[in-house]
């Protein structure tokens, strides 16, 4: 795809009017690349030297990171949390008879 294609695609899509909310004005950078924002999923499309490509706006890698991290500190926690005081001297079992219903002695 060329430049001249990316803005006949772009000028077709703003007359659509869910298009125009989903892809935002088209600009062009010093060094000639066209860069076309989007907004869902938020990135950008580059187009360079007639080659497109998608820029996310969120690293997958980063969240992915972050949640493994949450999940190490909260397995952590706990682990100190049973190791400092853990549940088992308060479990007490209570072995008697059952009272109901009474039982009647003749």
């Amino acid at each position: 795809m060329n430049l001249r294609e990316a803005r006949q695609v772009v000028g077709s899509l703003e007359t659509d009017a869910d298009a125009a909310r989903v892809f935002k004005d088209a600009y062009q950078t010093a060094d000639g690349t066209t860069v076309i924002p989007v907004t869902k999923p938020a990135g950008v499309f580059v187009v360079k030297d007639g080659a497109a490509s998608w820029v996310a706006a969120v690293d997958s890698e980063r969240v992915a990171l972050a949640g493994i991290l949450v999940g190490l500190v909260s397995a952590t926690l706990a682990c100190l949390a049973m190791v400092r005081r853990p549940p088992w001297p308060d479990v007490h079992v209570d072995v008697q008879q059952p009272q109901w219903p009474p039982l009647r002695r003749r």
